[in-house]
């Protein structure tokens, strides 16, 4: 995926209703390096976050109001596919498989291990930056496939499905050489090096491949 965001400075955003909590993570994390911003409450993180700007969430399971688990669910609400890493100080397996079956990333529990943050908060915004990748791709994408004419949209339909050019030729009543120039336009218009490239995109623009 040659497309990129433009760079920015990831934060790790800290949500937990202590202050001390707050402090020692911002603290420490700061140190290894990292832009923290905290929240002391799950509010006060919708409110203050943009989703536009890479990052990931250490967020506590247990705070008065809103707690970890109905802002994650808020988050997937809201289509907010920030990582999560949860914080508890109470070992509870029930909502530690309610936290991965939403897609948490880890559920730590207090005290945790430095290490083991440290790790679980590279994982995370490595997981960030691979889908906000993933996102600017698929944008370019549906761009490219915006530009092509309405013809060889229709024959790109009919290449992810699986047709061959003489079978498309005959579906549109044109002569085989016609299918292959609109075919190799296809293929340059949208940055498809391999047929199973351009299945791929096909899919992402909509298309059902055959079987």
């Amino acid at each position: 995926m040659s497309d990129q965001t433009e760079d920015l400075e990831p934060v790790v955003h800290v949500v937990d209703d202590e202050p001390d909590v707050r402090d020692a993570l911002s603290l420490f994390l700061e140190s290894s390096g990292y832009t923290v911003r905290c929240h002391e409450s799950a509010q006060d993180f919708l409110n203050d976050y943009r989703p536009e700007d890479p990052g990931c969430l250490i967020l506590d399971l247990r705070m008065p109001g809103m707690d970890g688990l109905a802002l994650q669910q808020e988050l997937a609400r809201r289509q907010i596919e920030i990582p999560v890493i949860f914080l508890s100080a109470h070992g509870d397996v029930p909502m530690a498989s309610r936290a991965f079956k939403a897609g948490a990333v880890d559920f730590l529990e207090k005290p945790f291990n430095d290490e083991v943050l440290l790790s679980r908060v590279r994982e995370a915004l490595e997981r960030d930056r691979r889908s906000r990748d993933r996102m600017v791709w698929e944008a370019a994408i549906r761009e490219r496939f915006s530009r092509l004419t309405p013809r060889e949209q229709e024959v790109m339909a009919r290449v992810v499905q699986g047709m061959s050019n003489k079978e498309i030729a005959r579906a549109l009543g044109v002569s085989h050489r016609t299918i292959d120039v609109h075919r190799a336009r296809v293929m340059e218009k949208m940055g498809a090096r391999t047929l199973p490239e351009l299945v791929t995109m096909g899919v992402l623009c909509g298309f059902k491949p055959m079987g």
